[in-house]
């Protein structure tokens, strides 16, 4: 078996990927058409300039066009189990997926209905592909803290499988300083925290994210990787970074494989996961994230399962299912 073959073969954890994000494109065709919406877009060739990025504003464009096409609660099943189907295809184990439910509730959907869509999606392909899944709602910060008060509130209400908080969206203009009670909230409610950081700013939000919302993750991170100092502080923490290679690559968030920080971040001591984030979108997937890092940078594979076996280490399972997790993992990799 070729080194190719065996990291398409390790068992994996995503941590970081949006469910939105993982919409594929014969998918957005029907919801477009499901939704009544006026887009020049009829086959999957169509959607070829449509998803070529200039960069991370232009991506976020792009996003909400997509998520826009989402007008039934009941689309997010649908959208859910392809996702869970996607990961399955490459040996992923378990998933946290992140749900923007205000970007919905405030254009009249129902928090709640959606919330048990896409339950009822993850426990389909449970029992289809045997991979389980977790929701991380992200509380989008260019909505503002006060919205995100609101969002907690939907959580308390209904937290059905709903394990942890972010916040993503637009970074630039959007320091997360103002959401330090959102997360001291969420951390009262038993909610874990992460936060998106680094990806469309620079270091200064960085560091403001781990002083006044001392997330246990930090989705991106990039910038982080241009700064000593600020690696070695959380690598002291404990944070851990989801690392989403290939997003970074097509949004501009770095300009080339080289520029990318992943190894500075585990050289530094930071424990590191890999993630596809909204694969459709980059044209990835989890097997082509793990791929690129051994094709582009050299990992290998031991560095590869040793990554996987961080991804559970750093989840929000429960600690029983992590042991377990990783035991299965080591049995997994040893066979192969």
């Amino acid at each position: 078996m070729s080194a190719e073959e065996v990291i398409k073969a390790l068992p994996k954890l995503e941590q970081h990927v949006h469910i939105v994000g993982s919409i594929r494109p014969e998918t957005f065709l029907w919801l477009i058409e499901d939704s009544g919406m006026d887009l020049p877009y009829e086959t999957v060739e169509d959607l070829e300039e449509f998803y070529d990025y200039s960069d991370f504003p232009h991506f976020l464009v792009v996003y909400s066009t997509v998520n826009d096409s989402i007008t039934r609660e009941s689309h997010y099943e649908r959208i859910t189990y392809e996702m869970m189907e996607s990961q399955a295809a490459c040996n992923v184990r378990h998933v946290e997926a992140l749900f923007s439910a205000w970007d919905h509730v405030r254009r009249g959907l129902d928090y709640g209905l959606m919330v048990d869509s896409i339950n009822r999606g993850i426990r389909r392909a449970e029992r289809d592909f045997g991979v389980t899944c977790t929701i991380r709602v992200d509380l989008v910060r260019n909505y503002g803290p006060g919205i995100g008060m609101k969002v907690l509130d939907l959580i308390e209400d209904k937290d059905d499988n709903v394990v942890a908080i972010d916040t993503g969206g637009s970074e630039l203009g959007y320091p997360p300083k103002p959401y330090r009670e959102c997360y001291r909230r969420a951390r009262e409610m038993g909610l874990h925290t992460v936060a998106h950081q680094g990806e469309g700013a620079g270091k200064d939000y960085v560091w403001e994210c781990v002083e006044h919302l001392a997330p246990e993750r930090i989705g991106h991170g990039v910038a982080a990787g241009r700064d000593p100092e600020l690696m070695k502080l959380i690598a002291r923490k404990g944070i851990a970074i989801e690392s989403c290679p290939v997003s970074n690559l097509r949004t501009g968030a770095v300009g080339s494989w080289a520029e990318h920080p992943i190894r500075r971040f585990i050289e530094h001591g930071i424990r590191v996961s890999v993630n596809s984030d909204d694969p459709p979108m980059f044209g990835t997937d989890m097997n082509n994230e793990y791929l690129q890092l051994h094709r582009n940078l050299g990992f290998t594979v031991d560095e590869l399962f040793q990554i996987s076996l961080n991804s559970v280490e750093t989840s929000f399972l429960e600690p029983e299912a992590k042991a377990s997790m990783s035991r299965r993992f080591t049995a997994e990799y040893e066979k192969i």
